[in-house]
């Protein structure tokens, strides 16, 4: 089984990439794929790109309140499309009400400003083992 292919981006207008950059050294660290999709994506692209890389997971770096807006439409997207492919977001902005609200939209995990490298690693491998063994079924 491979170690997993993460698509990480930020959506909108948000251009605080510096914790996205962190958690792509990590993840790459830890021995997974990395695609850097950057700043300025639409709901569209991040999905495009997510397609195209056949990712595992997407992680949304989130430091504007943006994202709020935005998850409806990418998940309606990843649903419309019939993608297996899980999203995490990660960042300073997240409130507990709106991780729960996230969730509730299908969001497989939300970290917080004080999330550790280890637990970001061991829910990122979890979802990426996960869909890696539905694929192979499949």
């Amino acid at each position: 089984m491979a170690n997993g292919r993460v698509v990480i981006g930020m959506l909108g207008l948000d251009q605080h990439e510096l914790g996205a950059v962190a958690v792509a050294r990590i993840l790459r660290d830890a021995g997974m794929e990395v695609v850097y999709a950057g700043r300025f994506n639409t709901p569209e692209s991040i999905v495009q790109v997510a397609l195209d890389e056949d990712a595992d997971v997407i992680g949304i770096s989130c430091h504007s309140w943006e994202y709020v807006e935005y998850m409806p439409e990418v998940m309606r997207l990843i649903a419309d499309r019939s993608a297996d492919v899980s999203i995490v977001l990660g960042g300073s902005v997240i409130t507990p009400s709106d991780a729960s609200r996230m969730k509730e939209q299908g969001v497989s995990a939300v970290f917080g400003a004080g999330a550790s490298r280890d637990e970001i690693i061991e829910i990122l491998t979890g979802l990426v083992t996960a869909r890696q063994a539905r694929v192979s079924m499949g």
